[in-house]
């Protein structure tokens, strides 16, 4: 499969299940066929603008459409908000995303957490460790590892934990 490049407005959904708030850009099914005949979620590396990225989610919308979702810190380094245009240029990233070790480690300590996560599928499974990658600091991962085992010791979902976070059950 081979590069695209196109420009993408910044959209935000206002009410969409887990994904109410939620910043995106939108890659209509002939841009996204370029890349990957894959139906289901895929990973791409590229540029937005001169922000490079890796290992960033397309999100399948139904009819062949994705969506990328652009979190706080690729907001941050763009230094663009919703209604604002980047020039995108992505594909296919093929590089395996590993787990972190010490959440692995920390799961394994408590009963029924690795087991409840070893069930979620490999892309649920990658919310937690993309979650953990983005801690800045020591403190923020090791409070970020001791949240996610405590939830999925209890059997939550990630949604679920971020919501009960948030205080919205």
């Amino acid at each position: 499969m081979r590069k695209v490049k196109f420009n993408a407005l910044l959209e935000r959904f206002e009410r969409n299940k887990e994904k109410t708030g939620w910043t995106y850009i939108y890659i209509p099914k002939r841009l996204a066929t370029k890349m990957s005949e894959v139906k289901i979620a895929y990973r791409v590396k590229g540029k937005l603008d001169d922000y490079e990225i890796k290992q960033v989610a397309l999100l399948p919308m139904g009819d062949g459409d994705f969506i990328m979702p652009i979190n706080g810190e690729m907001r941050k380094n763009l230094n663009k908000m919703e209604g604002d245009t980047i020039e995108v240029v992505i594909e296919l990233d093929p590089s395996e995303l590993l787990p972190d070790q010490d959440f692995i480690d920390a799961l394994s300590e408590v009963p029924n957490a690795l087991d409840h996560y070893e069930k979620f599928s490999q892309s649920h499974k990658n919310y937690f460790t993309k979650w953990l990658s983005t801690a800045k600091t020591i403190e923020t991962k090791a409070n970020r590892i001791a949240m996610a085992v405590d939830a999925l010791g209890r059997g939550l979902r990630f949604d679920e934990m971020l919501r009960e976070k948030k205080g919205t059950h």
